[in-house]
């Protein structure tokens, strides 16, 4: 039952005892809105002649009930032609199955599944999905079933009201929440009207909220904001997103809200610059003989609130946008160029959705333009197709699944998915279902506990943006100059391009590339670079992993602190889990070395004085979990006397990186908690220490030979070294060296810059966004 539901029969509202309870009238609802006067309560918007009609119960007038009339109109706008038989009956039995049920609101609870649908027919929806949204209670707080929807309104209706149907508690504890979120996602990833119908839900509800008690508001707000309007934003229902944000906003910080709001009705009713703007456009599109229809698009309240953060004051023309929509794609470039034309641009703001769309079907031209007094008002050109995706995302798609013979769809409904079109080898076509909701429902099925999917899915939907990466032919490196795919027998392509989150890294790309076959995987190019497989990866970037011939080879646990897809993180962890001894001798050279090489000497004898040892005491180093194992991080080789921290990994691992590493800052802003580690005196000595250095020269004959000279005089042994290709007569070698002394280290470091076009040697961790910003 809905959490803004109270059924009749239940003693906390004695006056509506019984099923055969009159409806309340409204003197009496008048009553209970006075008792609830001192209360919040947010604004029904509009919902008042719902509510009147649904009192009167479903009594037809032409053929349609009093409540579905504005519905009905709504729907008819965008659908001329849509068969409100279908709608009539759904009312007609969603009516009569929550008769005598109460929202905690006071109104009948009929006028829920209404204003759900006609959130939906706002949007343009089409007849299936209202209908879906007028039954999408029934089986969870009637005595309705799912067999009964199914032979009155189809296997496709009814496979929409099974997916929005809630788990229960008195089953699945306190699993419930997460398990049904897991449910609906599941269901999405065949019918993404799912998820259409439980946004639309979901704005209700929180539109009602203000009947709740505060810490109920509170809980259901958080939830709102860390899964459902990430998951509007992906959908591309904008329209929704943006109501949702206000709302929560308005909950979760009232304070803010109240400044915000405030802030935006001061400049109501004057006339602002946007509006002089707006009419100089209209006439520069009138002369240019551009059929254009320009409007002021006003921002939100959460948009608002983050431009007055991120720019320190707010003028009038920060309170909205120009909208200019066209008829075709051309108008809309040709618009850019008159705008630019005739006003000056802000380059900075230029952005073209249109050719390189958004991962959420998002289309549009966005800049920004100055007028004579200095006025910015940025601007948003797109057709009237593209405004309504924009709004609506998937909703404005319609039935992505109607076969185009025009068969029945339900027909292709079984067990459990919804028809649609089917490609040649089988698989179903599905435009609306984005790299981002494959990747989710991926690993979603590797995890099933529910603690770990609740904070792996917040986590997930927590990566607002994302990147494309253009992979080449994958494969496995047997140093023969040659390269053999897919011997893994994953049958992933390895190559194409992949989509993913902003931040991701080569790990990333070769999990989503090769799912289990890329535990193998021992190093990257990436534009034709050798590069660590910790990089960080930038939307266009082509990448190329390499592979190890040997099927031995494993993850290192130091990956799981370059992840940011929950599918690469649950792999290894799960690889770890099954390989326990690995995790101390697993070597480093894959992360670290930024060398192809890590199944040799990485791996080999050399790697234990990097790996790690037990007692929670390596090399000279102590840390404050007695008894963990403890291994030297391969991305920054700390070397006494180094500042340390460490950070707990699986397996009773602590891993210990140097305290300017950039890897610790982006562990301890994800929440990792450090543990404590110490070097433990000057007089313990690390033996077989390694350490990696990048020297920066100038390129010239025999430098690498005079460089490993000069390695070699210092006594320090070559267990990889790597030297990119030359960029403006500038090269990089990367050296990852055994020292028999760590006290030798300064010594060494000179010794190399010393070598004649050398004019840089550094330590890998502390380098590294350094020598990015040079390169």
């Amino acid at each position: 039952m809905s959490a803004e539901a109270t059924n009749p029969g239940n003693p906390v509202a004695p006056a509506q005892a019984g099923p055969a309870a009159a409806p309340a009238g409204p003197s009496d609802l008048g009553e209970a809105a006075h008792r609830r006067r001192g209360r919040p309560r947010l604004e029904l918007r509009g919902l008042r002649r719902i509510g009147r009609a649904a009192l009167l119960g479903p009594a037809p007038r032409d053929g349609l009930p009093d409540a579905l009339e504005h519905v009905a109109k709504v729907h008819r706008a965008h659908h001329p032609d849509a068969d409100l038989d279908t709608l009539s009956r759904a009312y007609a039995l969603a009516e009569s199955s929550h008769r005598g049920q109460m929202r905690k609101s006071g109104e009948p609870y009929i006028t829920h599944p209404l204003a759900v649908t006609l959130i939906l027919a706002e949007l343009g929806a089409e007849t299936t999905t209202l209908t879906a949204s007028l039954l999408h209670d029934t089986v969870e707080d009637t005595e309705v079933t799912l067999d009964q929807v199914s032979r009155e309104f189809g296997k496709e209706v009814c496979y929409l009201v099974d997916g929005v149907t809630k788990l229960e508690k008195v089953d699945y504890g306190a699993a419930a929440e997460p398990e049904t979120f897991r449910k609906m996602l599941v269901a999405t990833g065949n019918d993404v009207r799912v998820m259409s119908i439980k946004l639309a839900d979901r704005l209700h509800n929180m539109r009602t909220l203000g009947v709740m008690r505060p810490e109920k508001q509170a809980r259901i707000a958080k939830v709102t904001r860390d899964v459902l309007i990430p998951l509007a934003e992906r959908l591309g229902v904008q329209a929704l997103k943006s109501e949702l944000e206000d709302l929560v906003f308005a909950i979760l910080h009232p304070e803010e809200y109240a400044t915000t709001r405030a802030l935006v009705l001061g400049h109501a009713g004057r006339p602002g610059p946007l509006d002089a703007i707006a009419e100089r456009v209209r006439t520069v599109l009138d002369e240019a003989d551009i059929d254009a229809e320009v409007l002021i698009r006003p921002r939100h309240f959460v948009s608002v609130h983050r431009v007055r953060l991120a720019r320190g004051t707010v003028t009038g023309a920060d309170l909205g946008r120009l909208l200019v929509l066209v008829a075709e794609d051309a108008d809309c470039y040709a618009v850019l160029g008159e705008l630019h034309t005739c006003f000056t641009p802000v380059v900075s703001e230029f952005k073209d959705f249109i050719a390189a769309p958004k991962f959420n079907l998002y289309q549009s031209l966005h800049t920004a333009v100055s007028d004579e007094d200095g006025a910015i008002a940025e601007t948003l050109i797109r057709t009237h197709r593209m405004h309504r995706v924009a709004e609506a995302g998937v909703i404005a798609l319609g039935n992505p699944y109607a076969p185009a013979d025009g068969s029945d769809p339900s027909e292709a409904v079984a067990g459990g998915a919804a028809g649609g079109p089917a490609a040649e080898d089988g698989e179903r076509v599905d435009p609306t279902q984005p790299g981002w909701l494959c990747r989710l429902l991926e690993w979603q099925r590797a995890t099933p506990d529910p603690d770990t999917f609740w904070t792996s899915l917040r986590d997930d939907l927590a990566q607002d943006r994302e990147i494309t990466v253009f992979c080449a032919e994958g494969g496995f490196d047997d140093g023969s100059g040659t390269v053999a795919t897919d011997r893994t027998g994953t049958g992933a392509a390895g190559s194409g391009t992949v989509g993913l989150p902003a931040g991701a890294s080569c790990v990333d790309a070769a999990y989503a590339l090769y799912g289990e076959g890329a535990h193998h995987c021992i190093g990257a190019r990436v534009n034709g670079r050798l590069a660590t497989l910790s990089t960080v990866l930038c939307d266009g970037d082509s990448l190329h992993l390499l592979m190890a011939p040997d099927s031995a080879a494993g993850p290192s646990p130091d990956w799981l602190d370059h992840t940011r897809t929950p599918a690469a993180r649950l792999a290894i962890s799960r690889w770890l889990d099954a390989h326990p001894g690995a995790e101390a001798g697993a070597g480093e050279g894959p992360v670290g070395a930024g060398a192809p090489s890590g199944t040799g000497e990485t791996r080999g004898a050399g790697a234990a004085a990097a790996s790690g040892h037990h007692g929670g005491d390596t090399a000279g180093l102590s840390t404050d979990l007695p008894g963990a194992t403890v291994r030297l991080a391969g991305c920054c080789t700390p070397v006494p006397p180094d500042h340390v921290t460490g950070f707990a990994v699986r397996g009773g691992i602590v891993t210990v990186h140097r305290a300017l590493c950039p890897v610790v800052a982006r562990m301890a802003a994800s929440g990792r908690q450090p543990v404590g580690a110490r070097w433990r005196g000057a007089g313990n000595r690390v033996q077989g220490c390694r350490v990696t250095l990048l020297a920066e020269a100038f390129t010239r004959p025999h430098l690498l030979a005079d460089l490993t000279e000069a390695i070699a005089s210092e006594g320090a042994a070559v267990v990889a070294a790597a030297v990119e290709p030359p960029r403006e007569q500038r090269v990089r070698h990367t050296y990852t060296l055994h020292l028999p002394d760590a006290a030798k280290l300064p010594s060494l470091m000179r010794a190399m810059r010393q070598v004649p076009g050398v004019f840089d040697v550094l330590r890998a961790g502390r380098a590294q966004s350094t020598v990015a910003a040079r390169s």
